[in-house]
């Protein structure tokens, strides 16, 4: 590999404030907040929106769609489609 053209690939703490939640993880970001893991030792943190701990899909909590009713919403709105 070429030297100095690749991003310096370090430790870095991934924190979702929403799920109270947060891994220590390798990343190529660079930001400026920092704090103490549970080793001691400071990293840089980054805040994300959604992770793991808080995405529907993972926690179970996912909302079902009323196919049904949408479709039924759809037909009395604009009228069954045409007979061919």
């Amino acid at each position: 590999m070429k030297p100095e053209i690749h991003p310096d690939y370090d430790y870095i703490i991934l924190r979702d404030k929403s799920a109270d939640f947060a891994i220590l993880t390798k990343s190529t970001l660079k930001p400026s907040q920092k704090m103490v893991w549970e080793d001691g030792k400071e990293y840089p943190v980054a805040d994300v929106e959604i992770s793991s701990a808080s995405h529907p899909f993972y926690t179970g909590k996912q909302k079902i769609l009323d196919t049904a009713g949408r479709v039924s919403k759809f037909e009395k709105r604009y009228g069954k489609s045409a007979n061919k």
